[in-house]
């Protein structure tokens, strides 16, 4: 079983370009000379150090105190002006609540979440995944092309996700709309002009968000209404902003990331030479299937943090205040770890050891939603569309800097 070809010559890491074309296309020969001549190397294009051997950045993730997530949602493109004054007129602000959290409140907040996401919950919602995709599949033509991406694997998350946590009153293509532009202007390189016109979207999603946060009328059960429910460690109720927060961040990790995994993860079952057709009925294997994807290539490819004081790393010594990005999509692929690392193999003893979903106190709260939808939507197609091939070899990539994903996934039927 393959993984996408890796160049045969070791790159030039001063040429690295993480937005460049190049990287996105194919990052594995400049991730595999990070982990053998740099594993923790500074870049001058971003300013950020780069770590990209799994043990160091699971030490970074085990090790708050010293490594905090406090950058974890800052813009990597500086907003200009023009930029900065859409988001103000949206009232745009979003302080600490989850992935960015480091203080005491941020345990008793993820609780809240976690309780939304947690085993039981997920497989009770199994029905309505199932249900959502034949829905989204009976939809598809019978014979000829067309696109998984934004049919199916974009759109069924954000379904999913609506009805588990009682979203209502906006359209499920704004949703995608709104947390699409979101990731682009935080996490992208786009030029001024792009900014000023992400920023209105990312306005609108704020002003949206705050009116059904504040306005009081959420339904019991309902995400929403847990969080305002919530109550801080000093008693006081969890305030507007802050709840504002963690629903921006829940719904776009909850649709945006998890349509770009199973985005990726058709694309490679289409790929493999006779996988399509097992995962259609062979017990287990679109799971075993998903969890290689996420190892290999997480839609999540990076993660940031900022070192509390002096700290070495990796045999680096690095200041206070240093920016770190880890490559999360690196450290799956590091041979220290797992065995012949290029190769999907869906039995793979260590499967679960990757670190696509983070670990520590910031792992992912929705891991078991996104493998189960995932899975579920493989399953589905492959059984649905038995005939179904690649239209093209190639296709468009997102290529921000954490977020990694087929923009296409083009079949024949």
């Amino acid at each position: 079983m393959t993984s996408p070809a890796s160049g045969a010559s070791a790159p030039v890491l001063d040429a690295l370009d993480l937005f460049g074309d190049d990287f996105t296309r194919d990052p594995y020969p400049w991730l595999q000379s990070l982990r053998a001549e740099a594993p923790v190397h500074f870049d001058a294009g971003t300013g950020l150090w780069l770590v990209s051997r799994y043990r160091d950045v699971r030490h970074v993730l085990l090790t708050p105190d010293d490594f905090l997530p406090d950058n974890a949602q800052n813009a990597v493109t500086p907003l200009p002006f023009g930029a900065l004054r859409v988001l103000a007129r949206a009232g745009f602000n979003l302080p600490p609540a989850l992935a960015n959290n480091g203080t005491a409140g941020h345990p008793g907040l993820r609780r809240v979440v976690t309780r939304f996401f947690n085993a039981q919950r997920v497989t009770a919602a199994v029905p309505v995944i199932e249900r959502i995709a034949d829905e989204l599949l009976d939809a598809l033509p019978s014979s000829g092309n067309c696109d998984l991406f934004t049919s199916f694997a974009q759109v069924l998350p954000c379904r999913v996700l609506m009805e588990l946590l009682g979203i209502e009153g906006v359209p499920t293509a704004t949703l995608i709309r709104w947390s699409d532009a979101s990731l682009e202007l935080f996490w992208g390189r786009p030029a001024p002009q792009r900014q000023l016109e992400l920023a209105e979207l990312v306005g609108e999603f704020h002003r949206w968000l705050t009116e059904t946060v504040a306005d009081g009328q959420a339904r019991p059960g309902s995400f929403v209404r847990a969080l305002t429910d919530h109550r801080l460690p000093d008693g006081e109720r969890l305030d507007v902003p802050t709840a504002v927060a963690a629903c921006f961040f829940v719904f776009i990790a909850g649709q945006s990331t998890t349509g770009q995994l199973i985005a990726t993860v058709l694309r490679r079952a289409l790929t493999e030479p006779g996988m399509w057709a097992r995962v259609a009925s062979e017990e287990g294997l679109a799971q075993g299937w998903v969890e290689e994807v996420l190892r290999r290539e997480p839609p999540v490819t990076t993660w940031r943090r900022v070192t509390a004081r002096p700290v070495e790393l990796g045999r680096v010594n690095l200041p206070q205040g240093a920016q770190l990005l880890l490559m999360l999509l690196g450290s799956g692929s590091d041979p220290e770890v797992f065995e012949t690392p290029e190769q999907l193999c869906p039995h793979r003893g260590n499967i679960r050891r990757h670190l696509a979903f983070g670990v520590g106190r910031h792992r992912c709260p929705g891991a078991s939603l996104a493998r189960t939808e995932a899975a579920v939507a493989l399953a589905a197609a492959a059984r649905r569309l038995p005939g179904a091939r690649p239209a093209s070899a190639d296709g468009p990539m997102l290529g921000l800097l954490s977020f990694r994903a087929p923009l296409r996934v083009a079949v024949s039927l």
